[in-house]
């Protein structure tokens, strides 16, 4: 809702010094000023950035509600964090599932060079496709905001995404210039999702029993058929598509370049849901979450 962004605490001022300490801060800082020097011979080169996706019914940012009361995950202490299994703030409960180590990559998609100092906040579902903060109200796991190093570098621990109904395996996110922006209502730089490989999901799904629809679910579902990643381009989809390495036995390592257009048309994917909104998509063969 706007301007619900703004009816906050402030806690995301406690967390940040704590997270990154004086020395981490003054060099993410110091970085920003670096990055156009630094950028050598790749300053001349653009790199594929992924087109605006929805942010779905469940980004918990301030932009919806649940039963009339606005969800807001970004204002809220302690969101700034590394590990997003727990839920943070006033909640305990937390996530259980095969464990993943992300390594985004913030970029500007003119010359690939590092984004220094933005923040990102990812979100994703549980095993079985479910969503902290709406269809599971009292925990809010599987959320959080991280800040790029010196090398556009941001690092999460999560959980591997399960697939519910409809939906091809995927993980949303939100670019920001500034954590203060993220926590402080700013429209993002980039909303985007990143695929995962079908090959992966499929081994931990049919390994892992906590997954216990993923193996139904992707079998209903391809990348062609998804109705977010389905209109990209092959040279988009490359780019959004999570690189993995791993086993579901010892988790996974994640790795993914996220370049940002500034310039980019920021309606074309994020316009209003069709007639009927997310049940009428349904109607329609389409999933009702984004």
């Amino acid at each position: 809702m706007p301007g619900s962004r703004h009816d906050h605490d402030h806690g995301f001022a406690h967390d940040l010094p704590r997270m990154l300490g004086r020395r981490n801060m003054l060099a993410v800082m110091g970085a920003v000023g670096l990055v156009t020097a630094a950028a050598g011979p790749a300053a001349a080169l653009d790199c594929v950035a992924p087109p605006w996706e929805t942010a779905g019914p469940y980004p918990a940012d301030g932009s919806n509600t649940r039963r009339g009361q606005t969800v807001n995950a970004l204002t809220q202490s302690g969101v700034i964090r590394s590990d997003l299994r727990p839920s943070f703030g006033d909640m305990s409960v937390a996530a259980d599932g095969v464990t993943l180590d992300l390594e985004l990559t913030l970029q500007n998609s003119e010359g690939c060079t590092p984004l220094a100092g933005h923040a990102i906040y990812i979100w994703h579902c549980d095993t079985t496709g479910l969503y902290s903060l709406y269809d599971v109200p009292q925990a809010n796991w599987l959320r959080g905001v991280g800040l790029s190093d010196a090398e556009g570098k941001v690092r999460f621990t999560t959980i591997f995404p399960g697939c519910y109904d409809g939906r091809w395996p995927h993980i949303h996110f939100e670019v920001f210039e500034t954590v203060e922006a993220a926590v402080g209502g700013t429209a993002s730089l980039l909303t985007a999702q990143i695929a995962l490989p079908e090959t992966d999901c499929a081994a931990v799904y049919a390994q892992d029993t906590r997954y216990s629809n993923g193996t139904r679910n992707l079998g209903r579902i391809t990348l062609a058929r998804d109705n977010v990643f389905s209109d990209n381009t092959e040279a988009q989809l490359a780019q959004q598509m999570l690189a993995l390495s791993g086993d579901p036995a010892a988790g996974y390592r994640g790795t993914v370049t996220i370049p940002v257009a500034f310039t980019a048309d920021r309606n074309t994917a994020g316009g209003p849901p069709p007639p009927g909104g997310f049940l009428g998509r349904w109607l329609r063969g389409g999933s009702p979450r984004g």
